[in-house]
């Protein structure tokens, strides 16, 4: 069993047996049918992933990790909202004829900002900053902009990211570890998704500031699973484990805009079979 595996499992039945139901009450997301998509939930939900450790996939079923890190290049390092750059199909329910999805995201991203040090984007501000002030307690992006949130097709559910260094005792390198701030969850549908996303964000930027991957720490204000999904979810945590997958970077790459998702590499992803057709509340 991973540990993501052993955190996916005890979140979900905590959520199950000790959650809120919301069945009855006043809520925005509805299914296809239009029936309201209520959700069991848990408020505050924190899991800590040790990178050093393990990559965080779990293997109850497969997490599409390529998918992951074209997703999180999309947002990060093309500061795109057009889903036509985007090769998997997550945002088309979301996007307009043109393909974007507003000011959402990626284009919270490439938005300049005036710096004492000049003008720069976020991801620009955090590159600089890990190279330059390492032990900065200030290195953070948000897309959760309020001006900006009547133009955005979906507001952002991981809206923020704060980097910290530490160092290891006995380490010569520095130590990236990383906080992902989370609004709201669908745990069936995304749990995995983004924490394998972030992880590996967080190893790009380790590898580019030349420092090693340490602690992802997901931190979700709502986690929840919505009432057609439970029976998804008792199914799926009941399933046999395996070991975590090894994951690893092109360590050629020392530019964080030349990565590809070419220089991910996965070795060993055994993984239970993949649930199909997920209803996902809109």
């Amino acid at each position: 069993m991973s540990r993501a595996d052993e955190l996916f499992i005890k979140m979900c039945r905590d959520i199950i047996e000790n959650g809120c139901d919301t069945k009855g009450e006043k809520v925005r997301p509805h299914w296809e049918d239009g029936t309201p998509a209520y959700t069991i939930k848990q408020f505050g939900v924190v899991n800590r992933y040790d990178l050093s450790e393990e990559f965080p996939a779990i293997t109850l079923r497969r997490t599409a990790l390529k998918s992951c890190m074209d997703e999180v290049l999309w947002i990060w390092q093309k500061k795109s909202n057009n889903i036509h750059e985007l090769k998997s199909h997550i945002w088309d329910e979301w996007a307009d004829e043109d393909g974007s999805i507003g000011k959402a995201y990626g284009y919270q991203m490439g938005v300049k900002h005036i710096y004492k040090e000049g003008e720069m984007d976020q991801v620009d501000r955090v590159l600089f900053d890990l190279k330059n002030n390492p032990y900065s307690r200030r290195i953070m992006t948000n897309l959760y902009v309020h001006q900006d949130l009547h133009e955005m097709a979906l507001y952002p559910c991981a809206y923020s990211v704060t980097f910290n260094v530490t160092k290891k005792p006995g380490h010569d390198r520095l130590t990236l570890n990383m906080v992902l701030h989370q609004r709201s969850q669908d745990i069936l549908a995304a749990n995995n998704w983004n924490v394998c996303q972030y992880a590996i964000l967080l190893m790009m930027f380790a590898q580019v500031s030349d420092m090693e991957a340490g602690e992802l720490l997901h931190v979700i204000a709502d986690a929840h699973i919505y009432d057609r999904h439970v029976p998804l979810i008792r199914e799926l945590i009941s399933r046999e484990t395996y070991p975590a997958p090894k994951v690893r970077l092109n360590p050629e790459v020392r530019n964080f805009y030349d990565f590809t998702t070419d220089d991910l590499i996965v070795e060993d992803y055994k993984t239970g079979p993949q649930i199909k057709n997920i209803p996902i509340a809109v």
